[in-house]
């Protein structure tokens, strides 16, 4: 039987779906307030691009685990301007030499109109192929001029707490919940 992207996927997310119950809206929005407080704090810059940005979504919680075979899943609010729009679910997977599990946050900022509405639209967004994106390290300090936010998205990993070295979500993919 072939391993296809998405039975890879939706396999490394049904792993992780035990240990994840299902949220309310409100919950989420709770936990995202306080994951974008912890985002403002830690990584310089961020509070003015997303004053900068058409709209922002944060992942407060992302756990990511497995041996060889990982999956990461985690649940968010986008937001435009302080208001909740979507709820999005992020499910990840992958194959390679890794053991462990950890947690991490996620912050997407959309950079025009444009991109934020293709997010909006699509059938399962995915970073990378449905938009170019810029990844900002903790830690970093972002320049937000306008001559200097040329990606269509900023990416943001932060809260890194585990046992398995770096966070990525490449090829990942975002769906809308309903909350």
């Amino acid at each position: 039987m072939s391993m296809t992207r998405r039975t890879l996927m939706l396999s490394g997310a049904a792993a992780l779906g035990g240990c994840v119950s299902q949220t309310s809206g409100a919950q989420i929005d709770q936990q995202v307030a306080a994951s974008k407080s912890l985002l403002f704090s830690t990584v310089p810059g961020t509070q003015e691009l997303s004053t900068r940005s058409a709209g922002m979504l944060v992942i407060p919680n992302i756990i990511e685990g497995g041996f060889v075979l990982t999956g990461a899943y985690g649940e968010g609010a986008l937001m435009v301007g302080e208001a909740t729009v979507d709820y999005i679910s992020v499910t990840a997977a992958a194959v390679g030499f890794q053991a462990g599990a950890q947690s991490y946050s996620q912050a997407l900022f959309f950079s025009t109109p444009d991109t934020l509405a293709r997010f909006r639209q699509s059938d399962g967004f995915e970073l990378g192929v449905d938009a170019e994106v810029a990844l900002i390290s903790e830690g970093a300090s972002i320049g937000t001029s306008s001559t200097t936010l040329t990606k269509p998205v900023y990416q943001v990993i932060y809260g890194q707490k585990g046992l398995i070295a770096g966070a990525s979500l490449e090829g990942a993919k975002y769906s809308r919940l309903i909350r």
